[in-house]
């Protein structure tokens, strides 16, 4: 291996026991053989980019990655579970945002695809007539409700964060045929370049379960390099209008909110669960947090409860120690067990931490809370492989309670202890992380994606990965992993050492890959 570059393995890990327009779709005929690299059955979703040169608008501003594929997110519909709709960011550019989101529709359980896309932005159709007259997107999310509407939700935007003249906005587009066209989007908020100098970002969107008629849209607002509120809107008509966007939670001067995510529990319960950021003199600090709705949004608990400290040190390059990945550090992922199976508030909340090696590098965090959001378990350790660096988790908890999570690790060849809780699957072998393009740290996004369609269903990962060789150039994949009991490796999980701190060496650590993200997040959405 060059000792400049960081071989990385996707891995999937489950606990066996429960603790107006658009633009022209285009049939996609999968890869017949999964590529080399690939240690399960696995699926190319992501294809050759069709965008043409200066479809943006804009001088170029950094470097554009051609043929990248990057921060997927996949969903699956609750009326008809062989529906699976993607999006993920086209052609990334190292200044941040991409060309544009590319959106794909499966009616087979992922085996095929259509893909197609929404005006986010100006190489997907997007202009001043139709709201997506804007030069990059970024943050595909989506979610589909009972009745099978799709909603997808985008950053899009100009310019840079808080220069003067950017502007940027969260743009929700609806599908009514299982996500092979999208209608013209509605912009739940715009700011600029002519208003105050604030940018959008990290926005997620979640549809009621049960109700049909309500979705609910979140996302931070910056309004300064350290200070960013969330702000949450919400549709009750099933995306006809949408209520004016609003502040629910502003953390105060020196600190912002991060990958807010709304969770609907039975009676119409929402949580919020963010990344508060805390800025300081000498040292920065970041903290997973809840607030709690139960009139559907209308107003919040207050003050936010705390799920746990989140003590992460990122990701780095083994061949090059000075090279970030730019991981999912400060970004937590959450799931909830589905109402249909009587899920009366049990949540799971995933993210990477450096507690368990006492701040040598980043495990995976598991927490849970049982009562809907009010009181959470100590974190433990879901990664196999306690001794290398794990980043960026996915998080997913099925009808019947069995969860799973995903996650990126840069392992040696080391086994994990026999147990009887968790289960590893690989679900692909070494690629490069060096062939990622490189947008303030190397790059696959900030989050993937995993979703399961029903009690023992297949859990079904989607994720950006490199092409094999030495070009920068990377796809979105889907996975069909293999039951666990047939294919994986039992470890247990691992709690912190009790009453272990962290050096101050480790807390300083802590505090520079928290600046990291804020300069990340200035520079590179």
């Amino acid at each position: 291996m060059d000792a400049r570059r960081g071989l990385a393995v996707v891995a999937l890990v489950t606990l066996v026991a429960a603790c107006g327009g658009s633009s022209s779709p285009s049939s996609v005929t999968p890869a017949p053989v999964p590529p080399p690299f690939t240690s399960v059955q696995q699926v190319r979703v992501s294809q050759a980019s069709t965008f043409t040169a200066g479809c943006d608008g804009v001088p170029a501003n950094g470097t554009l990655y051609t043929n990248t594929a990057v921060e997927p997110y996949l969903v699956a519909s609750p009326f008809n579970p062989m529906n699976l709709i993607a999006a993920w960011q086209q052609n990334r550019w190292s200044t941040g945002g991409s060309q544009g989101l590319m959106l794909a529709s499966s009616v087979d359980g992922g085996m095929s695809w259509t893909l197609t896309t929404a005006p986010f932005s100006r190489c997907t159709g997007g202009r001043a007539g139709n709201l997506g007259d804007y030069a990059r997107a970024s943050d595909p999310w989506l979610t589909v409700s009972p009745s099978g509407f799709a909603y997808a939700l985008s950053l899009s935007f100009t310019g840079a964060t808080l220069a003067p003249g950017s502007s940027s906005a969260m743009l929700v587009a609806r599908s009514a045929d299982f996500g092979v066209t999208w209608q013209l989007p509605h912009a739940l908020i715009q700011d600029g370049p002519q208003g105050p100098q604030v940018f959008n970002d990290k926005g997620s969107i979640t549809a009621d379960p049960v109700n049909s008629s309500y979705v609910y849209a979140v996302w931070d607002r910056i309004t300064s390099p350290t200070t960013a509120p969330a702000y949450f809107a919400l549709t009750a008509d099933g995306g006809s209008t949408w209520q004016t966007a609003r502040s629910i939670y502003d953390p105060g001067p020196a600190a912002q909110t991060l990958g807010n995510y709304i969770v609907v529990l039975p009676g119409d319960v929402l949580l919020d669960v963010f990344t508060e950021i805390t800025t300081g003199v000498n040292i920065s600090s970041a903290t997973v947090r809840v607030i709690r709705s139960v009139d559907r949004g209308t107003t919040w608990s207050m003050p936010p409860t705390t799920i746990s400290e989140l003590m992460s040190i990122g990701t780095t390059n083994p061949g090059n120690k000075n090279e970030p990945v730019r991981d999912g550090s400060d970004m937590v992922s959450v799931s909830a067990l589905p109402v249909s199976a009587g899920g009366a508030g049990t949540v799971y909340v995933a993210w990477q931490d450096s507690r368990f090696s006492m701040g040598k590098h980043d495990g995976i965090a598991l927490a849970r809370s049982t009562d809907g959001g009010q009181t959470w378990s100590t974190p433990v350790q879901v990664n196999a492989d306690p001794n290398v660096q794990a980043f960026t988790p996915t998080v997913n908890v099925r009808a019947d309670g069995v969860i799973a999570v995903t996650y990126f690790d840069l392992r040696n060849n080391t086994n994990p202890s026999a147990a009887h809780l968790y289960a590893e699957q690989h679900l692909s072998g070494s690629f490069d992380l060096r062939n990622a393009p490189n947008s303030e740290g190397l790059f696959l996004g900030d989050y993937q994606a995993l979703v399961s369609t029903g009690s023992g269903s297949a859990f079904l990962p989607f994720y950006a990965q490199p092409q094999l060789g030495s070009a920068v150039l990377t796809d979105a994949f889907i996975s069909f992993p293999a039951a666990p009991a047939a294919a994986a490796r039992v470890f247990p999980a691992l709690a912190a050492a009790a009453g272990a701190e962290l050096t101050p060496g480790a807390r300083q650590r802590v505090t520079e890959r928290t600046r990291l993200v804020q300069r990340q997040r200035l520079h590179g959405r």
